[in-house]
C-alpha cells in the first residue's frame, strides 16, 4: 500500500512513524482474522463496561456483553467495584442476564446457587453431596481487573496489560480540564450493523469523509485540511483538534455573512453575528470572550479550568482499537463499535452522549432533539436501516459501513490508498497486525 505522509498536519509533540503495512481485506471479512482478534486482541485491552453512575449501592450490576463473552461489574460493600465473567462455576450457565439492576445475591437461575457480592460462593442445594466437602466460603466466580476514570468503569481480561491510567496515556490528562467526573450520561443508543466493527474505527480516525458526509457541520466547525491538528501517541491512540465556532475555510465562508447554526451560537452567548459578517472568522474570539464572561452565571463552572482551545473546539479522541471520545466544551459523545459473537461482517455500534449537570436543567438539546436532563434519559438497542436514529451525525457515518462491507470483498479491491491525513488508520492497523500476530508494540 501507499501512504503519502506530511508531518505538517501532525503535533511535533506527538507524532510516530508508520511502516506501510498494506491493509488488507482479510481483517474485514474473514472468520480466520476474527478468531486471532479473539484470541489476541480483545484480552490485551481496556474495555468500557459501563458508568460509575449505575453502580450507587452494594449489590448494583452492570452487565455487559462482548463477542460471545460477558462480564459484570458489581458494587461491592466496601465502595468498591469488582468485575467477573458471567458465568456459573457450576456448569456455565450466565448468571446475569438483565443489563443493569441490583441484587442481594448474584444467584444462578439453574440450580439456585447463590454468591454474595465479592464473588464468593455462600448457598448451594445439597452442600454435603461433594466429593471435596462443602464448596460454600471456598468457590468463588472468576474476577477480571476492574478499574474507574472519570465517570467511567473499565474491565481488562489480562494481569499483563499496564493500569487503565498508563495505558489510556496521555489521554486522562489531556482531558482533564473539562471535570467529566460527574457528567451524566443521558443518551445510551446502540444498534446492530452489518459491516465489520473496524470500518467505522477507520472513519473515525480520520477527517477526510466531513465534507462528503457531514456536509452541514462545515458552517460551525472548520473541517479545513491546515487548521486540523492530528496527534498520535506512543500508547496506540490517537486523536485531532478541529476548529469550533468557525466556518470550513474549504468554502470561502469567511467574506460573506456569518452562515446558520453559527448565528444562533454567537446570539446565545450574545454575541451579535452582524458584526462579523465580511470576517466570520473573528466570531470564534468573541465567542470565547463571551463564555469566559457569562460561563459562571449560567452554571458552566467547568469553564475555569479550559483552555481557550477546549472552550470551542472539538477534541476527537480514538483509544485503540475500538473506542472514541469526541469531546466539546458541553458534550461528551462516547462512540463504539464492537464485534459480532459470530460473523466478521457484522458488529453492534453504540452511541452514548453524557452532558455536565447544570443547575436548573431539566432537558437539552442532543443528537436525537430534546431529551429530558437525567441517567439514561434514552436508552434504546436497533437494527441500522430501521428507521430509528442513533443521532444525525453518527447516521451519516453509519451510512457507508454496508457498502463498504460489500466493496472489501470485492476481487478488486487491493488494499488501501490513504493520503498523508489518513496516517492515523495506517497506524491503527500495523498496531492491529502487531496484536493479531501476538506481538504488541
Amino acid at each position: 500500500m501507499t501512504v503519502v505522509e506530511n508531518k505538517s498536519r501532525y503535533s511535533p509533540d506527538f507524532d510516530v512513524e508508520v511502516r506501510g503495512d498494506t491493509i488488507t481485506a482479510d481483517r474485514y471479512i474473514s472468520k480466520e482474522w476474527m478468531e486471532k482478534e479473539k484470541q489476541n486482541l480483545w484480552p490485551k485491552v481496556w474495555h468500557l463496561g459501563g458508568v460509575v453512575a449505575e453502580l450507587e449501592e452494594e449489590g448494583d450490576f452492570i452487565r455487559h456483553n462482548f463477542g460471545k463473552e460477558s462480564v459484570i461489574m458489581v458494587k461491592q460493600a466496601d465502595g468498591g467495584i469488582k468485575a467477573f465473567y458471567n458465568t456459573c462455576p457450576h456448569r456455565g450457565n450466565r448468571l446475569i442476564v438483565g443489563e443493569s439492576g441490583s441484587v442481594p445475591r448474584i444467584t444462578c437461575g439453574y440450580h439456585g446457587w447463590q454468591f454474595d457480592t465479592d464473588g464468593t460462593l455462600v448457598s448451594v442445594q445439597d452442600p454435603d453431596d461433594f466429593a471435596g466437602g462443602n464448596p460454600c466460603g471456598k468457590t468463588k466466580l472468576a474476577e477480571l481487573r476492574c478499574e474507574t476514570w472519570g465517570p467511567f468503569v473499565f474491565w481488562c481480561m489480562d494481569d499483563d496489560v499496564p493500569p487503565l491510567a498508563q495505558w489510556m496515556a496521555p489521554l486522562q490528562e489531556r482531558l482533564a480540564n473539562y471535570g467529566l467526573d460527574n457528567w451524566v450520561r443521558v443518551l445510551k443508543l446502540s444498534c446492530d450493523a452489518e459491516f465489520n466493527w473496524k470500518i467505522i474505527r477507520d472513519n473515525f480516525n480520520e477527517s477526510y469523509h466531513l465534507p462528503t458526509i457531514h456536509p452541514e457541520l462545515a458552517t460551525f466547525i472548520n473541517d479545513g485540511l491546515p487548521t486540523t491538528l492530528f496527534e498520535m501517541y506512543e500508547s496506540g491512540h490517537n486523536s485531532m483538534w478541529m476548529i469550533g465556532h468557525q466556518a470550513t475555510t474549504r468554502v470561502d465562508y469567511h467574506s460573506a455573512e456569518v452562515p446558520a447554526p453559527l448565528d444562533d451560537i454567537a446570539r446565545a452567548w450574545g454575541v451579535d453575528p452582524a458584526d462579523y459578517n465580511g470576517h466570520t472568522g473573528d466570531i470564534r474570539a468573541a465567542i470565547i470572550k463571551a463564555k469566559r464572561e457569562l460561563g459562571p452565571s449560567r452554571g458552566y463552572h467547568m469553564y475555569a479550568n479550559m483552555t481557550d482551545q477546549q472552550l470551542v473546539d472539538y477534541f476527537h479522541c480514538t483509544l485503540f482499537p475500538n473506542l472514541t471520545l469526541t469531546m466539546s466544551p458541553e458534550q461528551l459523545q462516547v462512540l463504539r463499535t464492537e464485534p459480532h459473537p459470530t460473523d466478521p461482517e457484522k458488529c453492534i455500534f453504540q452511541h452514548w452522549c453524557l452532558y455536565p449537570p447544570i443547575e436548573g436543567q431539566k432537558e437539552l438539546v442532543g443528537p436525537i432533539g430534546t431529551v429530558p436532563f437525567k441517567l439514561d434519559s434514552v436508552v434504546r438497542h436497533s437494527t441500522y436501516g430501521d428507521g430509528v436514529s442513533l443521532g444525525f451525525v453518527a447516521d451519516q457515518d453509519l451510512s457507508i459501513g454496508t457498502t463498504q462491507q460489500q466493496g472489501l470483498n470485492s476481487r478488486g479491491f487491493k488494499g488501501c490508498l490513504l493520503p498523508g491525513q489518513e496516517k492515523r488508520i495506517q497506524r491503527f492497523h500495523e498496531l492491529l497486525n502487531d496484536y493479531v500476530e501476538g506481538k504488541p508494540a
